[in-house]
């Protein structure tokens, strides 16, 4: 049986692809998965973003590019300038990573301001995420920078990159809580079945990113089918 959470499931997702191996057979693969899934958005990086938005055009499947990925450590002006390029090659949403330096050593007032910078330089209806890959801050530091995220106005916090370990339940509610209905939670890396996506959901992420999608969505049809 189907939980009611896991309705319109694939529009959950953001269809992944950010590795580095990554070459055009595979966007192109990833982006007819998208359209026949319906997902919410494709997920590549920035040298992807122009292809992926013609190929999505005529698509109700939004494009995600990313900036400061996957380590964050770029300067503040390279996370803007990257940010900008991706909207201005047809990206939707941007993914950013915060300086994961700075979270750790707790100077959230500079990583704010580093999130409003790459905010402000975004036209309004561009939706900015945070990657704060939380399996490297304490419970505390990862609520620290969810308000970071909030007070520099951006509108999701994203448990990690999925490159240094996957999102935790834990996680997940630890930024809901932290969150406060302010802004919404990506749970981001090693998602690869449907429970994994229904403990997520439960625990408060209202957006997943995955590049098992089409697979988790094969046994979200399987399941349905049987009840």
């Amino acid at each position: 049986m189907v939980d009611d959470l896991l309705l319109n499931l694939n529009r959950r997702f953001d269809h992944t692809a950010l590795h580095q191996e990554i070459d055009e057979a595979a966007i192109r693969k990833l982006c007819d998965e998208a359209r026949a899934c319906r997902f919410c958005t494709v997920a590549i990086n920035p040298v992807w973003t122009r292809l992926v938005s013609g190929l999505l055009q005529e698509s109700e499947v939004k494009v995600l590019s990313v900036s400061g990925f996957p380590l964050g450590a770029a300067t503040t002006d390279i996370k803007v300038a990257e940010a900008i390029q991706g909207v201005s090659d047809g990206a939707h949403e941007i993914d950013m990573v915060a300086n994961i330096g700075w979270l750790v050593s707790e100077e959230f007032s500079k990583a704010e301001k580093e999130i409003r910078n790459v905010r402000e330089a975004l036209p309004y209806n561009v939706i900015l995420k945070v990657i704060i890959e939380a399996g490297k801050l304490s419970s505390q530091q990862q609520i620290e920078a969810t308000r970071a995220v909030i007070n520099g106005g951006a509108q999701f916090v994203k448990t990690c990159t999925g490159f240094f370990g996957g999102a935790t339940v834990e996680q997940v509610k630890q930024l809901f809580q932290a969150a406060n209905g302010n802004i919404e939670v990506k749970a981001s890396g090693g998602i690869r079945t449907l429970d994994d996506c229904q403990k997520l959901l439960q625990a408060g992420a209202s957006r997943l990113g995955s590049s098992a999608s089409v697979t988790i969505m094969r046994e979200f049809t399987a399941r349905s089918n049987a009840r």
